[in-house]
C-alpha cells in the first residue's frame, strides 16, 4: 500500500508505438491509476520490423479490405470510449528508433519517459506524424523534455538493441502473439485492447494475488 492508500499493482506490458490497439490499451491502463499505484515493466516489441522508416501504405501489411475496414471500425469505437479522435490510419512506419529512444529515456526519468511515451502515441495516431523518421522523433523528444545526450545515447549504445532482443525472446517464451499483452503479476493476462471492465477485473485479481503473497 502506498502513502495515498492505493494498492501497488505490478504489471508487465508488451507494446509497440505503431500498434493502434496498444494506444487504446495504454489509455485503459492509465485509468487504472485512479485505483492502483501502477508499477509497469514496459517491454517493447517491434511488430513490423521490415517496414521502411519512410513509411508505406497500410495496404502493404496484407490485410484484406473488408478485414481492415472492420478493424478500423472497431478501433474507432474503442477510441471513442477513451475520448480520443484518431486521424485516418493510412500508412505505417518502422518503430525501431522510437523503441530505442523510449528504452533509453526509461533509465533517466519516469516523468520524462511518460511524457515521451504518450507523445509518441499521440503524434502517430492523432496527428499523423511519421515516428519512424529520426527528425520527427528528435522534435517529439524535445517536446517531451528528453535530453539531447539521452537521445544520442539511445541510437548509439548497443545496450538498447540487446534489450529489444531480450523482450522479443521473453515474448516468445511467454507465448505473446499480439500487442498489447498485459500481465498483472504472474496470474492475470490480457491479450489486446479489451473492454476497460476486463482491465479492471484482471487488475483487481492481480492486486489481490500480490497482496496475499506480500
Amino acid at each position: 500500500m502506498n502513502p495515498q492508500g492505493k494498492p501497488v499493482l505490478l504489471a508487465t506490458v508488451f507494446t509497440d508505438y505503431i500498434c493502434p490497439f496498444c494506444y487504446i490499451g495504454d489509455l485503459r491502463l492509465d485509468r487504472l491509476r485512479d485505483e492502483f499505484e501502477l508499477k509497469i515493466n514496459w517491454c517493447f516489441l517491434e511488430i513490423h520490423p521490415d517496414t521502411p522508416a519512410t513509411g508505406m501504405p497500410i495496404t502493404g501489411l496484407g490485410y484484406s479490405d473488408p478485414l481492415w475496414q472492420q478493424m478500423m471500425e472497431n478501433l474507432e469505437t474503442l477510441a471513442g470510449e477513451e475520448g480520443v479522435h484518431l486521424c485516418p490510419h493510412e500508412f505505417t512506419t518502422n518503430s525501431h528508433q522510437a523503441l530505442l529512444l523510449a528504452e533509453a529515456v526509461k533509465e533517466d526519468s519516469a516523468e520524462v519517459f511518460y511524457r515521451l511515451h504518450r507523445r509518441l502515441f499521440e503524434a502517430y495516431f492523432t496527428e499523423g506524424r511519421n515516428i519512424g523518421d529520426t527528425g520527427v522523433l528528435t522534435a517529439i523528444a524535445q517536446e517531451a523534455g528528453v535530453a539531447d545526450a539521452t537521445r544520442e545515447r539511445a541510437w548509439s549504445d548497443t545496450r538498447y538493441e540487446k534489450r529489444l532482443a531480450e523482450y522479443l525472446a521473453a515474448a516468445h517464451e511467454l507465448g505473446v502473439r499480439a500487442t498489447p499483452t498485459v500481465f498483472f503479476g504472474e496470474q492475470r493476462r490480457l491479450d489486446g485492447a479489451l473492454p476497460f471492465s476486463e482491465f479492471q477485473k484482471a487488475a483487481r485479481a492481480g492486486a489481490a494475488y500480490q497482496a496475499s503473497y506480500s
